[in-house]
């Protein structure tokens, strides 16, 4: 893999994809996974519900204390739980956590929100700003253009080994032009805000006086106060016969059936909110996380209000920065990409994006 600053370029030989945090669906040992059979084992403590009183598990959704900055926030009340997951390799051990009390956003940053900052401040995303031919050597300067990743399925099956076949660096993608410069947010106002780097995402933060969470913080209120399930919704794929998040229905990466009535992210609360009133925490589109990225970060991650390692580490990427990544997006399938599924990691360099990456701030508990 690319390790240079590690943006996507129309070039072949510079052209390296981060996955967007995803990979494919295999067991530890290597075998395709079995999406009915690998859910995270059941024990007696990974079981247990976070250790909060029903009462206050009953009341999450309500904004409260009552503070006006925080609306379209949801309070989310601190608690102890297990974390990880046995399914993914750098998701284990489970290991114990408790984290603080704090606010969270009840579903990703959308466009219309993330237009009134640009607005505001004049920021221009990672996404639109030339690139530096010094980062790039050996590339000819005319191929050095601002744009993004963007999802183009195959006519056909493909192999699965190699992504590049099914992503595409797009001149002129970027959030204001999802799928490129032919494309705008007309009538995308509530969808999420993607082609978000980590950098844009921290930016936007900061300016609503907010920051992005914690990996812990992001299970902890993705699991919505109901313990180990298979899904963060529970345990049936399809409660009641109904898709309950926005995920890839079908062949991956060429077969999409579109069951769940949306081919790409999906405006927010478009799916049932979970136990705490928080929308997307599954599927639509990744969300990034404050802590760097290390595969073997659970092995020593402390108990109270883990903040992450001090510096990452991907050994299939060992030159690139990376930062977690949470919650799957609407191209995670069952035959490719599991990553939906609770205690599940993603991560990504640092400075790309594709259009399945977005982001949702939280607030520090009073």
């Amino acid at each position: 893999m690319f390790s240079r600053p590690t943006r996507v370029i129309a070039c072949s030989s510079v052209f390296s994809l981060f996955l967007v945090g995803c990979q494919p669906s295999t067991s530890q040992d290597g075998s395709q996974a079995d999406a009915s059979e690998n859910a995270d084992t059941p024990s007696a403590e990974s079981e247990a519900a976070p250790q909060q009183s029903a009462a206050v598990r009953e009341q999450q959704a309500r904004k409260t204390p009552d503070d006006s900055s925080n609306e379209g926030m949801v309070w989310i009340e601190g608690g102890t739980f297990r974390m990880g997951s046995e399914e993914f390799p750098d998701a284990q051990p489970l290991h114990t956590v408790t984290v603080s009390s704090f606010w969270m956003d009840e579903y990703e940053v959308t466009n219309a929100q993330y237009a009134r900052f640009v607005d505001e401040t004049g920021y221009v995303t990672v996404a639109e700003r030339p690139l530096d031919p010094s980062d790039y050597p050996g590339v000819p300067e005319e191929k050095l253009v601002p744009g993004s990743a963007v999802f183009a399925p195959p006519s056909h099956q493909v192999s699965l080994s190699n992504p590049l076949q099914w992503w595409e660096y797009v001149p002129g993608a970027s959030w204001q032009h999802p799928e490129g410069p032919d494309s705008s947010l007309d009538g995308r106002e509530d969808e999420p805000v993607v082609h978000i780097a980590y950098e844009d995402a921290e930016a936007y933060a900061e300016w609503a006086g907010q920051r992005l969470p914690t990996e812990a913080e992001w299970e902890f209120a993705a699991r919505g106060g109901k313990g180990r399930q298979k899904y963060y919704w529970g345990d049936e794929l399809k409660p009641n016969g109904t898709w309950a998040a926005n995920i890839f229905q079908g062949r991956f990466p060429h077969g999409n059936t579109v069951a769940d009535g949306f081919a790409r992210a999906a405006p927010v609360k478009s799916f049932p909110p979970n136990g705490y009133g928080l929308y997307d925490m599954e599927g639509n589109v990744w969300e990034w996380c404050q802590d760097y990225y290390r595969p073997d970060y659970y092995e020593r991650s402390p108990r109270d209000s883990p903040q992450g390692p001090s510096d990452s580490y991907d050994p299939n990427e060992p030159g690139a920065t990376k930062r977690v990544q949470r919650g799957g997006s609407f191209l995670c399938s069952d035959e490719y990409c599991l990553r939906y599924r609770p205690g599940s990691r993603g991560n990504g360099e640092v400075s790309s994006a594709t259009n399945n990456l977005g982001f949702r701030c939280v607030r520090d508990g009073e």
